[in-house]
């Protein structure tokens, strides 16, 4: 066959086939245009799922009549003049490839009215062709109306999905939109039915989250403003600024998770595992968390040009961004822990009449926390829980983390503890005194509110674990020297995983070195561990790292090495403790950070009201 120069109509039909997937990306393509001219509504109605008609009016600054032909031309904007214009894109589109694209694969009409101008002008194009421009009615701004999409291609129209379906795309679009700009009103009609109608939040910047909460509260629901925090964060020229969900308000599937880099809708998948490597060690396995977060950054460090649809970006210093994110997402996380007004770990509302199992925890159905006796990482070694957990005013001395340290209880708190008398002020103790053990698993204390559950090894979990992470991050932790070394017999893959993470082994206060094949022996231990079962610990350890994957992240890598040690070393079913350790665990929790999740996501606490328990016994009906 020979070479040949293809014929315009065919070209923007091929370009067509990048640029407009479906009924919901001729949308996008044409909303983004309108937020580039300054609109401050747009209206969008379509029929038959958006193959039928999509219509899109809004108030922006419109198109001057005598540039009406050259719009719908291919690569012709008005964003770019010049190479150095690419470097520093400020608006949505930039290419002028979507008008002609839509043109070539549909009946397209044009009707625009530029404030200054006497009266509008409208054109039509139509499978390509194009008619020439002619006066019309219409107010200051554009429409822009597209029927029968797909009609000259049958090939593409095959893989259009039904009217539910494509409608679903589209509204879901529309809902990402709004909350990319929350300055602007939206509203999406199907027929008769309107879908989406968001007036714009007065005086609403995306920068501040408080400005932004009717808007969010309207697309996602007040459910969601309600079980997140806020987060604003800066660091030279970078911003962020948004919404994440509680570890307990996490959902099934990733399906709220909103990225918008200078207040462009991107799936990018750097900004995605950035939250992701955040919720880490606070998030149940499988689970996925809910946000809405916003990124501004000077247009010269971010390339919007890497995705036929404009949905992925690339960071000039990408491994710094990554950082920035990460670690403003710990550092809003840091305050999930037992306060005065917090909402508790875990809900027991599914004790309750009138309320539903499924509302009644976060985990969704079929879905429920684990039992620390049922987790795969349980250990089967006792722990003196009297040398880890102490009041969180104890001098730093030579004697921290000494193995002979007992518990500190406030004075006179063990006499109220076993009387269930005194219960102190609200605010003064978030979790309350402690009362009982029941089963060997649960500390059962009293508030002045009401009753307080805690799982006592989910709780010490993530205590030692910060406190682990405490130390790496000060100096080398305190250890002890032995005289002899111990022994630790492992299989020949788990002891070469140990050696390859050596370093993380000695920054947590170990040092070891392996006397064969299978053969792993400890010269040093962390105080910490000094006087349990050390051998038995390690093995533990080992035998925990040695079946997970490498991890993606330095960070991690070392996180994950202290968290298994720390769920290893916690408590564990069946450890009797007295009321002046119970309080004494209580205590270093309200200030923890995290502390209503452990290392594996797993809630720590729940809180039963006295109105709760009065609901419960039908008290006062």
């Amino acid at each position: 066959m020979p070479i040949r120069i293809l014929p315009n109509e065919l070209i923007d039909q091929i370009a067509a086939g990048e640029v407009i997937e479906r009924p919901a990306s001729v949308v996008k393509e044409l909303v983004e245009n309108s937020l580039d001219a300054r609109a401050r509504r747009i209206d969008v109605e379509v029929e038959q799922g958006g193959v039928g008609l999509i219509r899109v009016r809004d108030d922006g600054c419109g198109i001057d009549a005598e540039e009406l032909a050259v719009a719908i031309c291919r690569h012709a904007t008005s964003k770019l003049a010049e190479l150095a214009d690419l470097e520093s894109i400020a608006t949505l589109g930039f290419r002028g490839e979507a008008l002609p694209s839509i043109g070539s694969v549909s009946r397209l009409r044009l009707i625009s009215h530029p404030a200054h101008a006497p009266h509008a002008a409208e054109i039509a194009v139509e499978g390509g062709g194009v008619s020439a421009p002619r006066p019309a009615a219409h107010p200051p701004g554009t429409t822009i109306e597209v029927r029968d999409l797909f009609y000259n291609v049958p090939a593409r129209r095959k893989f259009v999905r039904g009217a539910t379906t494509e409608l679903g795309h589209i509204a879901r679009l529309l809902e990402r939109l709004a909350l990319s700009r929350p300055d602007v009103s939206f509203r999406l009609r199907s027929g008769e039915r309107v879908l989406l109608d968001a007036p714009a939040a007065p005086g609403a910047v995306a920068e501040d989250p408080a400005a932004t909460e009717s808007r969010v509260a309207q697309v996602l629901g007040r459910e969601f403003i309600d079980n997140a925090l806020t987060v604003s964060h800066a660091a030279g020229p970078v911003r962020l600024a948004g919404w994440i969900g509680l570890p307990t308000a996490s959902r099934a599937q990733p399906d709220r998770q909103f990225w918008f880099v200078n207040d462009r809708n991107v799936r990018d998948k750097l900004l995605m595992s950035a939250v992701r490597l955040g919720y880490r060690d606070v998030l149940y396995h499988g689970r996925h968390p809910a946000y809405v977060l916003h990124l501004w950054l000077d247009p010269r460090l971010v390339d919007v040009n890497a995705h036929p649809a404009k949905l992925e970006v690339r960071f000039r210093d990408s491994r710094q961004i990554h950082e920035f994110i990460l670690r403003a997402i710990e550092r809003a996380l840091a305050a999930t822990r037992p306060g005065g007004d917090s909402a508790p770990a875990a809900s027991a509302a599914v004790l309750l009449p009138g309320r539903s199992a499924a509302a009644a925890t976060h985990f969704g159905p079929g879905v429920l926390p684990l039992r620390e006796a049922d987790h795969p990482s349980a250990a089967r070694s006792p722990w003196a829980l009297a040398a880890t957990v102490r009041e969180p005013d104890e001098s730093r001395d030579g004697e921290r983390g000494h193995p002979g340290a007992r518990a500190a209880v406030p004075p006179g708190d063990e006499g109220r503890a076993a009387a269930g008398e005194g219960v102190p002020a609200r605010g003064d103790l978030p979790l309350g005194v402690a009362l009982a053990q029941l089963h060997g698993i649960y500390i059962l204390a009293q508030s002045r509110d009401g009753l307080i559950l805690v799982d006592m090894h989910a709780a010490h979990e993530r205590v030692l674990y910060e406190k682990l992470k405490a130390d790496r991050a000060e100096a080398v932790p305190a250890s002890q020297h032995l005289l002899e070394p111990l022994v630790v017999e492992l299989k020949p893959y788990e002891l070469e995983s140990v050696l390859d993470q050596h370093v993380s082994w000695e920054r947590a206060g170990f040092e070891l070195d392996a006397l064969g094949p299978t053969r792993l022996a400890l010269r040093r231990v962390p105080a910490l561990l000094a006087g349990g079962q050390v051998v038995d610990i390690v093995k533990s350890v080992a035998e925990d790292l040695g079946r997970d994957g490498e991890p993606h992240h330095l960070d991690e890598a070392a996180d994950r090495f202290l968290g298994t040690l720390a769920c290893r070393t916690a408590i564990h079913a069946r450890r009797r403790l007295t009321l002046p350790e119970m309080d004494a665990l209580l205590r270093q929790m309200e200030v923890t950070e995290r502390a209503n999740q452990c290392n594996h996501g797993r809630p720590t606490w729940t809180r039963l009201t006295l109105r709760e328990l009065d609901q419960l016994f039908l008290r006062g009906r």
